[in-house]
């Protein structure tokens, strides 16, 4: 019978770690599908933007900037880069 109680008890401790767990890694994956996002409209502005005038240079910055704010960070990088 006490085999059955730890059992229980190990297994509410698994599910409580896991949920514990779970909320930090949706934000990680949330956090790399912007990141993948955010280098894909890089490049697409590069390739595209390239024949008007407009870059964005690839670099960490920039990329943990669309990576973060996603699409509004790649607008606010075309904007910033009319300034400098």
């Amino acid at each position: 019978m006490a085999e059955y109680v730890v059992l229980i008890f190990a297994a509410i401790a698994v599910i409580i770690v896991a949920k514990l767990l779970a909320w930090p890694v949706k934000k990680i994956l949330k956090l790399a599908l912007n990141v993948i996002i955010g280098v894909i409209l890089i490049v697409l502005v590069n390739t595209f933007g390239g024949a008007i005038g407009i870059s964005i240079p690839f670099n960490i910055v920039t990329a943990l900037i669309a990576g973060i704010l996603g699409v509004p960070g790649v607008i606010a990088l075309i904007v910033i880069g009319f300034f400098i």
